[in-house]
């Protein structure tokens, strides 16, 4: 027998009776209600599946060198394929152990994974996006420094996530100070005028790689913020966590929070979303840390087993004296990031890395030979960079898709410089596509 058994007409007829129809509809005037049925035509599937399939046809397939916190990286079958398995798709929330072993072994190693690539000592399981998780970690750092009310965010910051951060601090009473660039990092003049200037300041964010593409100098920063106050907390917020299969992760230089997005692990860009958010720090602050933990034991019987730890930080425990307050999390993303860094492994990792960092350097060497297209980072990058132009960006663009080429990010979409955009090379670009965006920037007037 079915496990889902349907009501009939009689019977939704005498629970609405019993509970009173008319009361479900209090709450609206009787002159907004409905009082006949919608005139919408009904559609057989085979009508529904043409009506969209005629939809995605209108869709350009296009080489696209887009980026700017969302990454187009191939994805082995392997990925679809488990991540879809009935047991993973609609597994639940593992509150109950017993029969959630599977669910808590990959959140475990997922965490796992993430520490090791991040350089830092505990992981989550997981954050909403990277806007969030970089929102959340600031809240954790005021939970840690408790007596003061600013923070400080470099404007190298990706756009979408400060305008995030300022929606979650605006009725909290936490200030922000943000500190300006100079050749696309962080300038640390500025820096150490902000923190001289302000003994309010509780913690400091960096975009590592930054929105802009470049690598900013931890080496140099943390030690900035430190001496300001050895108490305040130095954050990094990330879009692409792969740049740490060949740069210095943020654990290396002593950072307390390491933040930010992992949807390119194993997640496709989906029109922006679903997305996967990251949040790491130093085992010494993980009660103060948001989101889910999962532990490793074992029982009676010496079996290793795994189980939802530190719960005393979440809502159904202390309500609004939580540290953690998100009832939901991205776990299908999760599992998705988790089967796909397992089939990379650390070699593959370091090597897919080296790939994409090759990629954009002979993209930037070809594009620094052009008339019209100048790259203005000064400073190292990973997988993409910055590009000025003196034409007109919307006709070059237009004339890049005739052609069956997506050129890159416009600045203009965030509220930026009009003659700027991003330029990403993952390894789903080859040196030949490469060459054709260079031959049509070669053309462009």
């Amino acid at each position: 027998m079915s496990r889902f058994l349907p009501l009939s007409d009689e019977e939704r007829e005498q629970m609405l009776k019993e509970i009173g129809r008319e009361d479900l509809f209090s709450p609206i005037p009787k002159d907004l209600r409905l009082k006949e049925d919608l005139k919408i035509r009904s559609h057989s599937e085979k009508e529904v599946l043409y009506f969209f399939n005629n939809l995605a046809s209108m869709n350009k397939n296009l080489t696209s060198f887009a980026g700017a916190g969302v990454y187009h990286h191939f994805i082995p079958s392997a990925v679809d394929y488990l991540s879809t398995r009935e047991e993973f798709l609609t597994a639940y929330t593992p509150y109950q152990p017993e029969i959630s072993q599977g669910t808590l072994q990959t959140i475990f190693e997922y965490q796992t994974m993430m520490c090791n690539i991040l350089g830092m000592e505990v992981s989550n399981a997981s954050m909403y996006d990277g806007a969030t998780s970089l929102a959340e970690s600031i809240l954790m750092a005021k939970r840690i420094v408790k007596k003061k009310n600013t923070v400080a965010i470099s404007k190298g910051v990706h756009p979408h996530y400060l305008k995030v951060v300022k929606t979650y601090l605006k009725n909290l009473g936490i200030n922000i100070v943000e500190v300006g660039l100079k050749d696309y990092v962080t300038d640390i003049d500025q820096l150490k005028k902000r923190l001289s200037e302000n003994s309010d300041i509780f913690a400091f964010a960096v975009g590592y790689p930054n929105f802009y593409g470049s690598v900013e100098d931890l080496k140099e920063i943390v030690p900035v913020v430190k001496e300001y106050d050895k108490k305040a907390i130095v954050i990094t917020s990330t879009t692409e966590p792969l740049s740490f299969g060949i740069i210095a992760p943020p654990g290396d230089f002593g950072v307390e929070i390491a933040c930010g997005e992992a949807q390119s692990f194993g997640n496709y860009p989906g029109f922006g979303g679903p997305l996967l958010g990251f949040l790491a720090t130093t085992e010494k602050f993980v009660r103060q840390m948001p989101g889910r933990v999962a532990g490793q034991t074992v029982d009676l019987d010496g079996k290793t087993g795994y189980v939802l730890t530190l719960s005393a930080r979440e809502q159904h425990i202390k309500r609004e004296r939580a540290t953690s307050n998100i009832c939901s999390n991205q776990g299908w993303c999760m599992l998705r990031a988790t089967i796909y860094l397992s089939l990379l492994g650390e070699n593959g990792y370091k090597k897919l890395a080296k790939l994409n960092y090759s990629l954009s350097e002979y993209a930037k060497e070809k594009i620094g030979k052009t008339k019209h297209f100048k790259v203005v980072n000064t400073k190292p990058t990973f997988n993409e960079f910055t590009v000025q132009t003196d034409v007109d960006f919307l006709s070059f663009r237009a004339m890049c898709e005739e052609n069956g080429v997506f050129p890159g990010v416009h600045l203009a979409k965030f509220g930026l410089d009009k003659d700027k955009f991003i330029l990403t090379c993952t390894e789903v670009i080859t040196p030949e596509d490469i060459d054709k965006l260079v031959n049509l920037m070669e053309s462009a007037k």
